[in-house]
């Protein structure tokens, strides 16, 4: 399957300093529980490079529970019809700026330990310098900017690339910081209703000789599993990338960056 188009991610990924998102309350987040103990959890490389995954980073019950509260947050369809050189995306989202929340997620659960290496076996197997060089530098926290997605059925994101920011993360002094990886937090999955919603990605074509015939590469697809956190890379080293269509039910998704240090 080829590209259809190369749209970009939404510029709300840093809203302006006017945007509602600063104004709104802050969510009562729920509890991060339970948890899947830190030594039953690893990184998985599925593609070297650009995507990696946490299964089960949260259990399916913790998952049940933030779709149940997040229903009763107020959202906001996405326009249908996007703005020039930005992909069509069909979908409900809440965005706000929490870096406590934030916090709670990199540090509160076991997102931290693996990414920075601080377990006994973290899945990867990376010295310091192969870790840096995988996340893009020093990574020191998540994007405050914290988004929920729902797509319900018939909804979609297109084929697009998600941008990098320059973000601030807290702290005594304040840390400025690049976004470097997409965080996509799974809570729906088959086994909850959903079907469709893949998240496919696209390689770009190994560059050969003008006579051959070689078919471009396979479309490789990431299924819905609640409780997935998937990282993938984005800025100028991202993989063309799309939200499939959801066909039953509905896909929620929380979503934040990895941040690093510049």
């Amino acid at each position: 399957m080829a590209p259809k188009k190369k749209g970009k991610n939404d510029s709300s990924a840093k809203p302006p300093a006017s945007s509602h998102s600063a104004v709104k309350q802050t969510p009562n987040w729920p509890a991060f529980a339970p948890l899947i103990p830190e030594s039953d959890l690893s990184l998985q490389e599925l593609l070297p490079g650009q995507i990696v995954t946490i299964p089960n980073f949260w259990t399916a019950t913790l998952c049940k529970n933030y779709v149940s509260f997040l229903s009763s947050l107020s959202l906001t369809t996405t326009p249908g019809k996007p703005k020039r050189g930005e992909a069509v995306r069909v979908n409900d989202r809440f965005q706000i700026d929490d870096p406590v929340f934030a916090e709670r997620l990199w540090s509160g659960t076991v997102l931290k330990n693996l990414v920075l290496g601080n377990v006994d076996y973290d899945g990867l197997g990376l010295d310091d310098a192969q870790r840096k060089q995988l996340w893009g530098g020093e990574v020191v926290g998540l994007n405050p900017n914290i988004r929920i997605y729902r797509y319900s059925k018939g909804q979609f994101f297109d084929q697009h690339y998600d941008d990098s920011n320059y973000v601030t993360l807290p702290g005594s002094p304040p840390i400025p910081a690049r976004t470097t990886w997409t965080l996509l937090l799974y809570l729906t999955s088959p086994a909850t209703g959903c079907m469709g919603g893949e998240t496919v990605f696209y390689p770009e074509p190994v560059p050969l000789k003008k006579k051959s015939k070689e078919p471009p590469p396979e479309p490789f697809v990431v299924g819905l599993e609640a409780g997935l956190a998937l990282l993938h890379r984005h800025g100028a080293e991202c993989m063309l990338h799309e939200g499939r269509e959801v066909l039953q039910g509905e896909k929620w998704v929380i979503r934040s960056d990895l941040c690093v240090k510049r």
